[in-house]
């Protein structure tokens, strides 16, 4: 199959978002919208993506507003709430009911999105439950505001990134790494903007108020939903995992070894079959996709 990749820019709330799109020529499964984690870009996606495209699917990897190629905004909201409008604002835009593929505050966004407007056909939720480790919460904002004021060399960033995930199977790259620096003032910068630091409710502290509204959203949550986690996450623990399959009954959940927080780049090849294995059943028209078995995992090895 044939595919055509571009560029493009969707309206979200009061901000223009870029994103990488693909088009299958011929076969068209359905349309999956991809959502990265805070701090990182669309290019995360680019495989998971490219692979959706090769199963018929239309895709679409979004940079979150103030990350990437996306606008920076005004007034520097950066709230879940603010994310998720933006998401909503998407699948509105489409031609028809999305599969939305969100990690981490990617997927909080969208669960939140859907929660309140119902606007996918389904969801995928990587690495994130409303439960989050506060531990893991800390490392991530600390790492992040480590890197505020950039770094002298990519180099630099290379070893902040592995001091960041030491167990990583897979070393970053330099390549891969550019995608999400810039280079300003003779430093390099990551590419999102550091007034997301400063939004009281992604800090730590507003935690419980953050885990009160991802539940209540979780509960509205009737579409088939899958739960991508690292085994070795630090955001995600096993009762946060059972709490969700309680929350959004029939949920299916695949546990990535050897994978932590940022399980596309650490295992990207299981992640991404278990998401292109969901997706393929949707596609198909299948829709019994919900286990007789409500709260049991499924486990993917390696």
């Amino acid at each position: 199959m044939s595919l055509k990749e571009r560029v493009q820019r969707f309206a979200g709330d009061g901000v223009d978002l870029a994103a990488t799109s693909w088009d299958p020529d011929g076969h068209r499964a359905g349309i999956a919208v991809l959502l990265h984690g805070g701090g990182q870009t669309r290019h995360s996606w680019l495989r998971t993506g490219h692979r959706l495209a090769v199963q018929g699917w239309q895709v679409h990897a979004v940079d979150l507003r103030g990350h990437g190629e996306s606008d920076w905004t005004a007034d520097g909201d950066y709230t879940v709430a603010a994310h998720a409008r933006d998401v909503a604002a998407i699948a509105r835009a489409l031609p028809e009911r999305p599969v939305l593929i969100g990690a981490s505050l990617g997927g909080m966004a969208s669960l939140i999105a859907q929660a309140d407007a119902d606007l996918a056909r389904a969801l995928v939720l990587v690495d994130i439950t409303p439960k989050a480790e506060p531990e893991g919460l800390e490392r991530i904002h600390e790492f992040m505001a480590r890197g505020v004021t950039g770094f002298s060399s990519l180099e630099e960033a290379l070893a902040a990134v592995a001091a960041y995930n030491p167990n990583r199977r897979r070393a970053p790259r330099l390549d891969g790494l550019r995608k999400n620096l810039r280079l300003r003032d003779g430093r390099w910068h990551w590419h999102w903007d550091p007034r997301i630091l400063a939004q009281r409710e992604n800090s730590v502290d507003a935690a419980a108020e953050r885990e009160a509204c991802a539940r209540s959203a979780a509960r509205r949550i009737t579409v088939p939903t899958l739960l991508v986690h690292g085994a070795q996450s630090d955001i995600v623990s096993a009762d946060g995992v059972a709490d969700l399959l309680t929350l959004i009954p029939g949920a299916r959940h695949v546990e990535v070894s050897g994978a932590g927080h940022m399980v596309s780049g650490d295992d990207n090849d299981v992640m991404g079959d278990a998401i292109t294995d969901f997706c393929a059943h949707l596609g198909d028209g299948h829709a019994a996709l919900i286990p007789t078995r409500p709260n049991r995992s499924q486990h993917s090895e390696e």
